[in-house]
Order: structure tokens, then sequence, then C-alpha cells
């Protein structure tokens, strides 16, 4: 996550941990988006959570442009982040201000029964895995509480990066239930200003 989207992330992340609720991340990858929540859950007094199944998203595959090998498990031949996340954790001193959900995003969703103060989607950018992220966790949200959407590329050169997270954002706008706060490069922050969904 490029300085100027991790700072926004953060600065929503802040404002919405005013709500008191959790603070929650589809998306983990190795963490670096993680420590910047957590932050902000630290100084709100609440929690950051981070759903992953920690195997990559598509395009963190072998033989695509995101792919890499460190993080492949050498005994199971599969990608295996969560190592890699909670060294991430634990060198930003951060380890009790977060729950780390392993799993599918789709899943975890069903099972949670909390309001959410954030619901940051980064996981996969499939219209299939974006699409089941917003169906999944946005209903679950707060009403006033932020809805962030990464990688959000609206140029259709841009197909298997940014344009189902684009859908998706444009998806929420059209439903009514939410308002734009802020776009810095490829991240957008949405405020729930509707139950309804």
């Amino acid at each position: 996550m490029p300085v100027r989207e991790g700072l926004a992330l953060y600065a929503a992340a802040t404002a919405a941990g005013a709500l008191g609720l959790p603070l929650l991340e589809v998306g983990t990858y190795c963490g670096r988006s993680t420590i910047l929540l957590a932050e902000a859950a630290r100084e709100c007094g609440t929690l950051a959570v981070t759903v992953d199944h920690h195997r990559g998203s598509e395009e963190q595959q072998p033989g695509w442009d995101y792919h890499d090998p460190t993080v492949v498990d050498p005994e199971v031949g599969r990608m295996d982040t969560l190592p890699t996340f909670r060294r991430t954790l634990h060198a930003a001193g951060l380890e009790d201000h977060v729950i780390a959900v392993v799993g599918h995003s789709p899943q975890a969703a069903r099972v949670w029964g909390g309001r959410l103060g954030l619901v940051f989607i980064d996981g996969g950018h499939t219209d299939e895995h974006a699409s089941a992220d917003y169906e999944g966790w946005a209903p679950k949200l707060a009403e006033s509480g932020l809805l962030v959407i990464h990688d959000v590329f609206p140029d259709p050169v841009d197909e298997f990066t940014g344009q189902a997270p684009y859908r998706v954002y444009l998806r929420a706008l059209e439903s009514g239930a939410f308002t734009e706060v802020s776009a810095t490069d490829s991240l957008r922050v949405l405020r729930r200003t509707s139950a309804a969904l």
C-alpha cells in the first residue's frame, strides 16, 4: 500500500474508531495495512479484526506479477503468509490489538454477529471475491461506520487489478446506503448513511 493511501486508511480507521466498534479488514496478506488499523484501534480503545485464508489472492499465485516465492510453505507447496503476518504484528508491538481470523471471508462473515465501525475491503480482485466480501461485511457496518475499498481503478485497462473493486465501489454508492467521504489514489472511503442496504 502506498504511503498516501496508508495515511488515508489510518485517518479513516481513527475516525471510525470513535464509534467504539471493531475495525475489520478483509485481506491481511503480510499485515502492512493491519498495523495501521491496529494502531488506530489501540488509540481508540477498540480492536482490529483481520480476515484472510493466507493462501494468497489470484494475482499472488505462481506465474503472476505479485507472486512472492519467499512466502511459499516448502512442506505443502502453497503460499502461507500467516507466519510473515505474525512477525509483522509482533515487530510493531500490536499483537494485543488484533484478532486474526484465518479462513475465507464469506464464511467468517456468516458467523460474525456484531456491528463494525469500519470495513476495509482489500481481498481478492475477481468479481466473485470482491462482491462476496461486500455482500458479507457491508451489512454489518454500523450507521455512520466507514466502508473503505482499496484498488479502485475506474480505467478498464486495469481489469484484473482494480475493476472488481471499482464495481463494488459503484454498487455501494448506487445502493443509497453510502456517501463518499474521500478518494486518495485507489482508496475510497464511504460512510454508511442509511440502514437500507
